[in-house]
């Protein structure tokens, strides 16, 4: 089959930079087993996972994009104050208001930007990346940064044995901006949601219906709460779907694909989407080994770990995938420029 790329009314946007960032504390699943009872295979074998990211104390997911923007500003070789938009993809804000993209402006310097969160769970960094790109394609701005980070570690129990072992820190930003003349960029998403599994995933209290007090604390309704079953369940199901959706509707099978980019909750689900696309492993980017979930910083992290190895080139066709709390689901198919 050969691509059908869908008309885009005015111009197309592509990806023209990216920058990543990762706090420099690590938390192996050995010292893992000296907080909680679980052990390096046992996590290993589940999850996939070796080692994760944690934010030193005094700093907050707008000092992860700060750190990622500046990375990736400087790979663009434009000034903070060349940027229009700044849209910011987390479930971890430093606070409720002001914004975090408010606080990213301020930090790196954007004067005459504008911006806002984006709060799609670990489907984040996907619905923020579609945000910018109607922007762009519009006409209505021609430079968006787009952040999608989070400190899971800033929510995490690390008496719970089932969910401590999971989250780290981290995350990326990319520049979108109008393709040039022979250039594809951007071609299609299929998004979803499916309010129906907020109770197997969520952080209870902190919000306007269950405001943080005393007894919240001490009942850690501050927490992450997960089923675990049933987000593996859905996770399983609803990531294989879309994918297939969105390379059916653009007339191309998973062999066609350069690189596969899914978001990494565990290496069993990323595996069995892998296995349905009919996509042999060395075009599915997996480094969850090294980083855990970061929740909407997965993506853009494992973009820059497909460029490391080679497995990421100008030219290539990508999907991306993700799915997330509330549930969420997304995925976005591209070129990629750089």
């Amino acid at each position: 089959m050969s691509l059908t790329v869908r008309p885009v009314v005015g111009r197309r946007a592509k990806i023209s930079a990216l920058g990543t960032y990762v706090p420099p504390q690590v938390l192996t699943n050995q010292d893992l087993e000296k907080m909680v009872e679980t052990s390096d295979q046992w996590i290993l074998e589940r999850t996939g996972i070796r080692e994760r990211h944690v934010l030193a104390p005094g700093l907050g997911v707008s000092d992860i994009c700060v750190e990622a923007a500046k990375k990736c500003l400087a790979a663009r070789g434009i000034a903070p104050n060349q940027v229009e938009v700044i849209i910011v993809g987390t479930v971890t804000p430093d606070m409720m208001f002001p914004s975090t993209a408010c606080l990213v402006q301020n930090k790196i310097g954007a004067h005459g930007a504008w911006g806002f969160d984006v709060s799609g769970g670990c489907s984040g960094f996907v619905y923020a990346l579609e945000a910018g790109v109607k922007m762009v394609e519009s006409g209505a701005q021609s430079r968006v940064l787009v952040c999608g980070a989070d400190a899971n570690t800033r929510m995490t129990d690390y008496t719970d044995r089932t969910t401590c072992v999971l989250f780290g820190d981290g995350g990326g930003a990319v520049l979108l901006e109008p393709a040039a003349e022979g250039e594809i960029g951007f071609i299609d998403y299929v998004n979803e949601i499916d309010g129906s599994g907020g109770v197997s995933l969520n952080l209870p209290a902190g919000g306007s219906l269950n405001p943080s007090t005393h007894e919240t604390v001490d009942k850690k309704m501050h927490y992450i709460h997960q089923d675990g079953p049933a987000v593996y369940k859905f996770a399983v199901r609803k990531m294989a779907e879309a994918t297939e959706k969105i390379l059916e509707r653009n007339c191309i099978s998973g062999e066609e694909l350069g690189c596969f980019i899914p978001h990494q909750a565990n290496k069993r689900i990323i595996t069995s989407t892998a296995d349905r696309l009919g996509l042999p492993p060395d075009r599915v980017i997996i480094n969850i080994d090294k980083y855990g979930n970061t929740s909407a910083g997965t993506i853009p992290l494992a973009m820059e770990t497909a460029i490391e190895e080679g497995k990421l080139k100008k030219g290539d066709l990508v999907l991306l995938a993700a799915v997330g709390a509330g549930f969420t689901v997304g995925t976005v198919l591209l070129r990629w420029e750089i």
